[in-house]
């Protein structure tokens, strides 16, 4: 299958990173999981203190900047949330993740490195746009930096003062460097939140990328194409 889009309709293509160019999405999985668990064991407060599961992870953590995660989660639980616990859990989850990077190191999806090889070779210009603020030393791990004109991660959001996903301003912010307009480039997202983003960005394409959370879930959120893997994207990179 490949997929309907005609690339040299857009300017600009803008990835997000864990689980669309890189399967670091279960990395950050994992990490999640044995930090909220640990937490929630020694819990002694009020709220529900069930185990942590990966649906927990696709509601409330899924493609959001790491703090806004933990907020969501332990209020989803009715636990509370005062700030200094926020960073706390977030700093410890950052700390599995790097540990696990560091050790274990990351392969980009070979249908994503086809696509990216199709995109270079059309010219189009491409741009990261991740929650995490980890997105440079992930695409170093994995070979990838010199593929891509500019990296919007959690750390620029920051400090540019940009609401993270569901809200499209990362995503406009790198196609404005770019140098294109919404409606010329194109969105590939993993997570529901990346999709919303994309969708509330009004942008030309929004590729809702299935890796767990289920095509409907992409269509819902706004996806106008969903696809299992980036090779089929490429004309002739997938049957």
């Amino acid at each position: 299958m490949s997929s309907s889009l005609n690339w040299t309709d857009y300017r600009a293509v803008l990835f997000d990173l864990d689980g669309v160019v890189t399967p670091t999405a279960i990395v950050h999985m994992r990490a999640w999981s044995e930090m909220f668990n640990a937490f929630l064991e020694s819990w002694d407060g009020e709220g529900d203190t069930a185990p942590y599961t990966d649906a927990d992870y696709y509601a409330h953590v899924d493609g959001k900047p790491r703090y806004d995660g933990v907020r969501d989660f332990l209020t989803s639980r009715g636990i509370p949330a005062p700030q200094e616990r926020v960073v706390e859990l977030g700093d410890r989850k950052n700390d599995a993740f790097n540990a696990v990077l560091e050790r274990d190191g990351v392969e980009p999806y070979p249908g994503s490195v086809l696509l990216l090889d199709h995109l270079q070779a059309l010219g189009l210009p491409l741009a990261v746009v991740s929650s995490s603020v980890n997105a440079p030393a992930v695409l170093e791990a994995a070979g990838l930096s010199d593929r891509f004109e500019t990296v919007v991660s959690g750390a620029v959001a920051t400090e540019l003062g940009l609401p993270g996903k569901p809200a499209p301003d990362t995503f406009l912010h790198a196609a404005e460097v770019l140098g294109a307009t919404a409606a010329e480039s194109v969105v590939l997202e993993d997570a529901v939140s990346g999709v919303r983003a994309g969708a509330a960005g009004h942008f030309g394409a929004v590729v809702g990328v299935d890796r767990g959370v289920g095509p409907g879930a992409l269509t819902d959120a706004g996806a106008s194409v969903v696809v299992s893997d980036l090779a089929e994207l490429v004309p002739g990179g997938a049957q």
